[in-house]
């Protein structure tokens, strides 16, 4: 071989392990929250006010009405994330369930027992009896430690104490990586946005409080705070006292970052009243999320899971979320709000 050939060979070698050296490969998973619009049991529980669930006010076919919607909400849960991940989410929140039973009732449902899930669920001392929790695929994420925490809050004019959802931290080793999620279900707008707004500000210094906690321990704590917080990206609660930040290169050491303010913006929501659109379900990540080094989980792209199926196509509600409960009877849909999630991803070697 003379040296032309030689050097020609040289060169097509060394551009063929540059090219290769490029092509990295990365673990993806889903991280997502749902709320399922009052997943009630059919059973009446003496200590809650069950009795005006949706589904305790069917006249008929509580049964039936009650396996649908399980099914329904496993359908969901099974697709998020699966078009990119080929699998369902490695952990979701949930809200507006009454107990621990009715998401046994999903895990075991044909669409996701083999993910074989795990539950992290506590009593909330909310007036409806609906509560915040957390399922995982055990082969994914390990707990380490789970805690519930009271929102105290107290009517504006008599000062009697309400009752409102409890907000859940748990810790754990998602593949080996420590994460930490909050998952909430702030005070709803009953009574006008502003004069319920003090409760959902109180609900956002809880979380601040937990996400100080776990940052005064570890500041680079990789923090995913999730839920139905009924208010926008660019409310006082979220902006204000959460302090977060739409452009991830703004968001400092300690600092919160909502890639779902940008979605907001551009006129996009998950839940609908009265033909306009809100963003009330987020999920936000803290700064560690946001490194450039892949070699743990990072924050990769977050959306709003939703599919054609989730919505409404006909009727006064044509566009809407469709929604399981209409008009004192089950309609077969699913949730009033859609479904949020992000990915994380890590470099795979």
């Amino acid at each position: 071989m003379n040296l032309l050939k030689l050097s020609i060979s040289i060169f097509i070698i060394c551009v063929f392990m540059t090219v290769n050296a490029q092509e990295k490969k990365f673990k993806i998973h889903t991280i997502a929250f749902y709320n399922l619009e009052n997943l009630f049991d059919t059973i009446n529980d003496p200590n809650k006010f069950d009795e005006f669930s949706p589904i305790m006010e069917l006249k008929t076919n509580h049964s039936e009405a009650y396996k649908q919607k399980i099914h329904n909400m496993a359908r969901v849960i099974a697709d998020i994330g699966n078009d990119v991940t080929k699998n369902s989410p490695a952990i979701i929140g949930v809200c507006e369930i009454e107990n621990k039973t009715v998401l046994e009732d999903i895990v075991n449902d044909s669409l996701l027992i083999s993910k074989n899930y795990g539950i992290i669920h506590y009593d909330s001392p909310d007036a409806r009896g609906i509560d915040v929790a957390l399922l995982y695929q055990k082969n994914i994420f390990t707990p380490i430690n789970t805690s519930s925490h009271e929102l105290k809050i107290y009517d504006d004019q008599n000062q009697k104490r309400i009752y409102t959802r409890n907000q859940l931290l748990v810790s754990g080793k998602l593949e080996n990586d420590l994460i930490h999620l909050i998952v909430n279900h702030w005070p709803s707008r009953r009574g006008g946005e502003a004069r319920s707004r003090p409760k959902r500000v109180a609900a956002a210094k809880l979380n601040k409080h937990l996400i100080d906690s776990l940052q005064v321990i570890d500041p680079y704590a990789k923090i995913l705070i999730m839920g139905d917080l009924n208010d926008n990206p660019n409310n006082t609660s979220v902006k204000k006292v959460l302090k977060t930040k739409k452009d991830k290169r703004k968001v400092d050491l300690k600092g919160i970052y909502n890639p779902f303010e940008k979605l907001y913006r551009n006129g996009l929501g998950t839940t609908a009243y009265r033909d306009s659109w809100s963003l009330f379900d987020q999920i936000m990540v803290t700064k560690p999320l946001l490194e450039k080094d892949y070699s743990s989980f990072r924050f990769y792209k977050s959306g709003i899971f939703n599919k054609q199926y989730l919505i409404q196509n006909q009727g006064a509600y044509k566009g809407y979320p469709f929604r399981s409960w209409s008009d004192g009877g089950f309609s077969n849909g699913f949730s009033d709000h859609f479904p949020v999630y992000v990915y994380l991803i890590k470099e795979s070697n």
